[in-house]
């Protein structure tokens, strides 16, 4: 009998794990992935759009050409999930499936900061960073906050990279000496983890002049007189304010029971990434395992969700638990990339080794995106020289 699988969601953890399976039951298998979405987009490729050093349309990939055996994609919207019967209900029609795996990340919500809509920006979607490319061009003078509103935010090292960038760019265009740069961030470190990573990224802020100030959220702007305001009760004034929205469970999601509530993200069993209802497993930026919501450990996650959706079918022992490990180039400015692998379920903490930057490293995180627009999608993809 040819098994079903839904997958909701096509990002990292959607595609590889498509992926896995068409390469192992080829038509044998009928995998339906969805996504509202047309195309996908790696997230650092959005600081590339923001500084101007790529163009929007160089960065998406349609999922028009995801084309695998066994699979078909639908873009469409879902309306309902019903994770007890395995059923779906989208715009353009119902489904069950013997599994269904949830991959639909974690939404954005930037109405959830007062003023953040009005007097802010944010660089997390592709439209902010367009936007936002035309907003940093006119920035002459003044103070810069890259600020976090929320405790749990995709790709950690992004407003840290973020400010590094900035730096950058206000460099080159002879307006450095005019501005401020400050970073706000809920941690006491910028990678918590790794100490030596931690301790390269404040060194190249004090070289550079960036502020960093920690274990702090910025909970509202008051867009009439240019202040942030802090979790803390003090106001930082700004001039250009980029911004991480606050992170929310999918509304679909909360409303199917498999989350308590909009911040409650997806409990599984850290081993095998199930839910409490069986053959229904979460992914990703959805759930609540405990790495970083990057798309390295949704990879990672889908991996282990295949082999047990193999085993299942074919029979045979279940895969190895799920480990959490992973890692994330961190961009340092002057085109010069680091690394960062760290180990979150592996051990009794979560731990982190640091790689200096290095003209390797840069070349290795071009193949990591290029490698994986090959395998997905089964085109070559040179990626764009950065341009200042």
């Amino acid at each position: 009998m040819r098994r079903r699988v839904l997958v909701l969601g096509a990002g990292f953890g959607g595609l590889e794990l498509t992926t896995i399976l068409s390469d192992t039951f080829g038509e044998s298998i009928d995998v339906v992935l969805i996504d509202k979405g047309d195309a996908f987009v790696f997230g650092f490729s959005k600081l590339e759009v923001m500084f101007g050093r790529q163009a929007a349309t160089e960065v998406r990939h349609l999922y028009r050409d995801f084309v695998k055996p066994g699979v078909r994609f639908l873009q469409t919207t879902i309306r309902s999930i019903d994770p007890a019967s395995r059923k779906i209900v989208t715009d353009v029609g119902e489904f069950e499936a013997d599994f269904l795996v949830v991959a639909l990340g974690a939404d954005l919500d930037p109405a959830a900061t007062p003023g953040l809509v009005e007097g802010g920006n944010e660089f997390y979607t592709v439209p902010g960073a367009c936007a936002l490319r035309d907003v940093i061009a006119r920035f002459e003078r003044g103070p810069a906050i890259i600020g976090v509103t929320g405790k749990s935010f995709k790709c950690p090292p992004a407003p840290s990279e973020t400010a590094l960038l900035l730096h950058d760019y206000l460099v080159t265009r002879g307006r450095r000496e005019a501005t401020e740069i400050t970073v706000v961030m809920p941690f006491g470190v910028p990678i918590p983890p790794s100490p030596e990573t931690s301790q390269a990224i404040l060194s190249a802020f004090a070289e550079r002049g960036i502020r960093f100030v920690k274990d702090t959220l910025v909970t509202a702007l008051d867009p009439e007189r240019k202040v942030a305001i802090l979790s803390d009760g003090t106001e930082l004034p700004y001039e250009l304010f980029l911004g991480i929205p606050v992170h929310r469970v999918p509304a679909v999601v909360v409303e199917s029971g498999l989350a308590a509530d909009a911040y409650g993200w997806v409990q599984v069993n850290k081993q095998t990434l199930e839910t409490r209802f069986p053959r229904v497993y979460a992914v990703g930026d959805v759930n609540g395992v405990g790495t970083p919501k990057a798309g390295i450990f949704a990879e990672g996650a889908a991996r282990v969700v295949a082999a047990s959706i193999i085993a299942q079918i074919r029979g045979g022992q279940p895969p190895e638990a799920y480990k959490g490990v992973g890692m994330c180039y961190i961009e340092f400015g002057n085109h010069e990339v680091a690394r960062v692998d760290v180990e979150f379920l592996a051990g009794p903490k979560p731990t982190g080794t640091y790689q200096k930057p290095s003209e390797a490293l840069k070349l290795e995180k071009a193949l990591f995106g290029s490698s994986r627009v090959q395998r997905w999608f089964g085109a070559a993809h040179e990626p764009s020289e950065p341009t200042t």
